[in-house]
């Protein structure tokens, strides 16, 4: 059996969800420039709360989710919106493994 990658395993890193950030800190964490940033935010790769990025506030669950974005564009050169595609893929293969792994343990 191949083995898979979540989007944990590619960052290697997990911070907590209470984990906040500015934009500063997710850019600084990221090595990337605010524009880049704020294209995330403009492609739904990522949603801080608050409404305009002198407000933002990024969870550790975000900067895992920049830092694949960016590595899918940098190492693999895609572009942002193909970035934000396999993301959502990514996410929904977690969401289907999680039921079958609910559905396995209860038996059916």
């Amino acid at each position: 059996m191949t083995p898979t990658l979540t989007i944990a395993e590619i960052t290697g890193l997990i911070l907590e969800e209470q984990t906040e950030l500015s934009l500063a800190e997710i850019c600084r964490a990221c090595s990337a420039q605010s524009d880049l940033i704020v294209e995330l935010v403009h492609e739904g790769v990522l949603t801080p709360a608050g409404s305009a990025p002198h407000e933002w506030h990024f969870t550790g669950a975000h900067l895992q989710r920049a830092r694949v974005a960016l590595r899918l564009q940098n190492d693999l050169g895609v572009n942002l919106a193909g970035a934000a595609l396999a993301l959502e893929l990514l996410d929904e293969l977690d969401t289907l493994r999680a039921r079958l792994q609910r559905l396995e343990a209860a038996g059916h």
